[in-house]
């Protein structure tokens, strides 16, 4: 959806869309700067996956910059794309790795999806370019 003009009969769901590309943003900020910041928490979770904590800063730096893209009206799609991707990885992480609950990653999986789906003309135009 562009934000230049919205139909009077579109205007809630336009005004949904961007609640929830907010929400997901300072979703996505908190949890990439934890990473970032290196919570120890965070360190000691990545340390489990086993995968270093080069892999933590990866994370963390993709889930900030998808948050940022998010904000971005044109640009709100590929944060969604962005996040699912890293999203599917969390879920099959907590699965097979680290254990826990992976319902809150298919919370914000399913989230950025709606985003993303609001937004599939401009993904369309993107697959049409290449």
């Amino acid at each position: 959806m562009s934000d230049v003009a919205v139909p009077a009969g579109r205007r809630w769901p336009h005004v949904a869309v961007w609640i929830v590309r907010g929400l997901l943003a300072l979703a996505f900020l908190g949890a990439g700067g934890a990473k970032l910041y290196g919570v120890p928490m965070m360190v000691e979770e990545f340390h489990h996956i086993g995968l270093g904590q080069g892999f933590r800063y990866l994370t963390g730096g993709l889930e900030v910059f998808g948050a940022i893209l998010l904000l971005l009206p044109r640009k709100a799609a590929f944060g969604a794309l962005l996040l699912i991707c890293v999203m599917i990885g969390a879920v099959i992480t907590h699965l097979l790795v680290i254990g826990g609950s992976p319902v809150p990653a298919i919370v914000l999986l399913a989230l950025n999806a709606v985003v993303a789906y609001s937004q599939r003309e401009e993904i369309a135009s993107l697959a049409k370019a290449f």
